[in-house]
Parts: structure tokens; C-alpha cells; sequence
């Protein structure tokens, strides 16, 4: 195994998918030398364009970006897309006369339905709840900003295996050694890194086949539009022939064999209960609901994130956005543990955080093939769920699961707002939080311009940005300690403590500056 990279990296990363590409940014933001393999010599898919390839943006996700100065090119792009006339077909929830504001099991809830009053910490941004985004669009996008960071992007590089050390990984891939100092994982459902690794991944079996196809059919007013349940499945079918569907059958069929006309055909008529014919199949592709999860996210020098991590189906698009989450929270705290001011137990923060979060989304997932099973008495506890969903409070929770609003992250701390994403507070000047954490550095807000509270924050400048005055809403608050992913480590509605605060602040952030090296 002859290699000629003997050069180092601080990071290897196996995936240039959403979650692999937007990792490699954020440790890029903190000055990381970066390497991502990716196994696909072409970015570009049918799948990740429409209508398959449409991917819903939480709200967690959308302040993501927005902090780090993402969203408006996303934005530029998908509208260029727009432009070109794609987008047409597949919202074909824009002829309704209410707004959907996502779904569950299939079930709607709508914008007017909801109460947001119920979300007292936030405030008003860029950052919308929700935003639908080609995948292709969004891996572009992610892509541009990665290489012009100066993240090494190789295509065509499967990795094969890996073998770690105390003190480094070396990589196999495309039949090249690589070396890193740490290696991650963000290589989809199927990880190699993950088997390889022999992390442990547990769940549950599916209980169906799921297919996505685009096809032709003989008589296209045979099929009704819309989403139907049957005795075997469901449907939805969008005119003239996109065909979403779903058959109890344990999952039998996924990845088994090619997906034919025929057998498509056969699964239609089957799922439907109408003799119809199939004249052409232009796409297809098959999804179980199996779900599981690495039972660790880390092992030595080796992490996994995004599918890597966890798999469930893709009913109600949390996946993508679990990924780019894990990817958020795991990024800073690899590239303070790297370059050596984490605090004890920083980089074990990720899998605390991170496997709950993770476990939450695969229940939901689970909650909802429940809800799809052809039985008379799930169809009796749908018509339960729908009647919830129409009330105010019962959209507002479903909101704020789907929207990502209620995540909180257990920090400790007794003010509500700790573990939750900061509120966009805007000062005086026009600047928000969504400007000063464009840097990728901690945030300590103050809205007393406490002298005190300023020169202890000096300790940490190179970690921690200290910005000081009257802002639009201050929600209460006299100081809040925000982490570089833009959750919320410590409020405070007191005038803070200079002890307490500088607890809190080493607690994340390692010891000041002045101190680091002569311990």
C-alpha cells in the first residue's frame, strides 16, 4: 500500500453529500485542513432533481445557514431554478386555498392553524420556518462554498477501509493511502466507515416498500389524483405520472432485484386496485422504513454523522435535516478538540446531544408508517390524529417538531431559553446574531454594556465574540452566552455573577487564552 500523501489532515471526510460537504465548512471556518472523499465521480443525479429530489429545510436548519451567510445564495439558486420553469408540477399544493405547512403520515396542517405565541423565543429573521430545496441545488450550493473555503474535494475516491491509531487515520480509497488526524463518516445509509468501524447499529425491521416512480401510463385518468389508502397501501399520484407508493410487505422487495415496468405495474395494481396499464417507466427508485441507529457516534478517532449515524424512512423529510444538525453540532467541537482548547468531555457533547435527537426522529418516523397500516383500526386512529391536527394546539405541536422548533438540548442551566436556538436579537446598529456568528466564534451578548462582564469576555476573545448594547427585543434578558452552532449555553434575566459567568464560559469554551499553555 504505497502512499505518496504523506501530508496530514485535520479531518478526513467519507461523503460529499449535504451533511459531509457542510461539516467540511464549518471546520474550514475554524482554519481545519480538510480532505473529502466522495465516491461518486459525478455530483449530478436524476434523483436529486425534481420531483423526487426535493428536500424540505427545517427552521433549525434555515437559521443554520443563515448564520453562516448560506441562505441568501440558496436562496439565488433555487429561484434560478424556478426560473426555469422546474418547479411547476411538484407543488401542487399551490392551487389549495389554505397554506400547508407540512404533513404527518400524509395528514396536512396548515399555516392559519398555527399558534406561534406558543414559541415565546423567537424572534423575527431571514430564516423562515420551512423552505423547499432541490438536492442537487442545495449539494451545489454547499459544494461552491466548501472549495472556495479551501476544503479538498475528491471525487471518485470510494474508501475502502481505514485503519486508526492512537494518533492518526490512514485511509484507503481509490486505490490511494490518505492520513488524517480524525476521521468522520457522513457516508450515507450504507456507511462504510460505519461497518468498517464496527459500530454498533440497532432498530427496527420495515414494514414496507416505498417507491418513487415517474412514469407513463395508457390512460393517465385512471388513476385519481391525490393521496389514497387501500387495503394493501397507499398512494399518491401526481398527473400527468409521478407515482408515489407504498406496500406492506415487509420490505420485501427493496434492492432485491431491478426495478421493471412490470413489477411497478404489478405493486400499482396491487396497491390501487385498478386494472391499469403501464406504457412507459422513466425512473424508479425503492425505500424501506427500516430504522436504525449507531449505538455510538464515536469510536477513537472515527465519528459518524448524518445517515451514517441513522436511518428511517423518508416520511416527513427529517432526515436531511438530522444530518445537517449533526454536522453543526459536531463541527465546532472536533475543531476546538483539535486544535486543543476543548474543555474536558466537549467532543462526547456531540453523541449526549446528538442520539437523542437522532432516537426522537426515528420514533416519529415509526409513529407515522403506524398510522399508514392498512388495518381498520389504524384508519379508526387516523381519523383521531386528523381531528388533533385541525386544532390549534395540536398544529402548533406538530409544527414544532416538523420545523425543528422545539428541539432543546438538555445543558442544564433553569432559564427556558438554555439548549434552544438563539432568538435573532437585533442591535441598535442593524447588527444581529445572525451577522456575528457568521465566524463560526461563541457569542456573549450583553444588553447592559457591563465593563465587568467585557473584560472577563476578553479572556476568550479569540473564541468568543463580546457584543454589548440596547437591542430591538431583549425577550427579558441581560446576558446570553450563545455556542459558535448558535444554541444557547446560558441566560440570564440577573445581572450575572462575573464568577458564574466565567464558569460557564470555560465550561464551553476551555480555559482563556492567557492561561492555555502555562497550566
Amino acid at each position: 500500500m504505497h502512499s505518496h500523501h504523506q501530508h496530514i489532515y485535520d479531518v478526513v471526510i467519507a461523503g460529499a453529500g449535504p451533511v459531509g460537504l457542510f461539516l467540511a465548512c464549518e471546520l474550514r471556518l475554524l482554519d481545519l485542513s480538510v480532505l473529502v472523499l466522495e465516491r461518486a465521480e459525478d455530483p449530478h443525479s436524476p434523483l436529486k432533481r425534481l420531483p423526487f429530489g426535493m428536500r424540505g429545510l427545517s427552521a433549525a436548519t434555515l437559521e443554520a445557514f443563515y448564520r453562516r451567510g448560506l441562505l441568501v445564495e440558496l436562496i439565488a439558486a433555487q429561484r434560478a431554478n424556478d426560473g426555469a420553469g422546474k418547479t411547476g408540477a411538484a407543488a401542487h399544493w399551490m392551487h389549495q386555498p389554505r397554506r400547508p405547512a407540512g404533513h404527518f403520515a400524509g395528514i396536512q396542517f396548515y399555516h392559519d392553524d398555527i399558534d406561534s405565541s406558543k414559541w415565546p423565543y423567537r424572534l423575527p429573521s431571514p430564516a423562515d420556518t420551512s423552505m423547499a430545496v432541490e438536492l442537487e441545488t442545495l449539494e451545489t450550493v454547499l459544494a461552491r462554498r466548501a472549495s472556495a473555503m479551501g476544503a479538498e474535494i475528491r471525487r471518485g475516491f470510494s474508501v475502502d477501509d481505514f485503519l486508526a491509531s492512537d494518533a492518526d487515520v490512514t485511509v484507503r480509497a481509490g486505490g490511494e493511502t490518505f492520513r488524517g488526524r480524525w476521521l468522520v463518516g457522513c457516508d450515507g445509509g450504507r456507511s462504510t466507515i460505519r461497518n468498517a468501524g464496527g459500530f454498533e447499529f440497532f432498530g427496527t425491521d420495515p414494514e414496507f416498500t416505498g417507491y418513487s416512480a415517474e412514469v407513463e401510463m395508457a390512460d393517465p385518468q385512471a388513476l385519481r389524483a391525490g393521496r389514497h389508502y387501500t387495503p394493501t397501501g397507499t398512494y399518491t399520484y401526481t398527473r400527468p405520472g409521478t407515482i408515489a407508493m407504498v406496500e406492506f410487505d415487509g420490505g420485501a422487495f427493496h434492492r432485491i432485484q431491478p426495478i421493471t415496468l412490470e413489477h411497478v405495474q404489478a405493486v400499482l395494481r396491487r396497491v390501487s386496485g385498478i386494472d391499469l396499464t403501464l406504457t412507459g417507466l422513466h425512473l424508479a427508485t425503492t425505500w424501506t422504513d427500516r430504522a436504525c441507529q449507531a449505538t455510538a457516534y464515536r469510536k477513537g478517532r472515527v465519528l459518524l454523522a448524518g445517515d451514517a449515524a441513522h436511518i428511517h424512512s423518508p416520511l416527513g423529510g427529517q432526515g436531511l435535516n438530522l444530518g445537517l444538525g449533526d454536522a453543526l453540532n459536531l463541527g465546532w467541537k472536533l475543531a476546538s478538540t483539535i486544535r486543543g482548547d476543548a474543555p474536558a468531555g466537549l467532543l462526547d457533547s456531540y453523541q449526549v446531544e446528538r442520539h437523542p435527537v437522532g432516537a426522537q426522529v426515528l420514533d416519529w418516523s415509526r409513529a407515522q408508517v403506524a398510522l399508514m397500516r392498512p388495518t381498520q383500526s389504524t384508519r379508526a386512529l387516523e381519523a383521531i390524529v386528523r381531528d388533533l391536527i385541525q386544532t390549534r394546539d395540536g398544529a402548533t405541536y406538530f409544527a414544532g417538531r416538523v420545523w425543528g422548533i422545539s428541539l432543546r438540548y438538555e445543558l442544564g442551566g433553569s432559564h427556558p431559553l438554555a439548549g434552544r436556538s438563539v432568538p435573532d436579537f437585533e442591535f441598535a446598529d442593524g447588527t444581529n446574531c445572525g451577522n456575528l456568528l457568521r465566524e463560526g466564534k461563541g457569542l456573549l451578548l450583553d444588553f447592559d454594556t457591563n465593563a465587568s462582564l467585557q473584560s472577563l469576555a476578553n479572556h476568550w476573545r479569540d473564541r468568543v465574540t463580546y457584543a454589548a448594547g440596547e437591542v430591538r427585543d431583549r425577550l427579558g434578558l441581560r446576558a446570553v452566552l450563545v455556542r459558535p452552532d448558535g444554541f444557547v449555553a446560558w441566560a440570564s434575566e440577573a445581572t450575572p455573577d462575573n464568577e458564574e459567568a466565567a464558569q460557564i464560559i470555560s465550561r464551553w469554551f476551555g480555559e482563556p487564552e492567557d492561561r492555555v499553555g502555562s497550566a
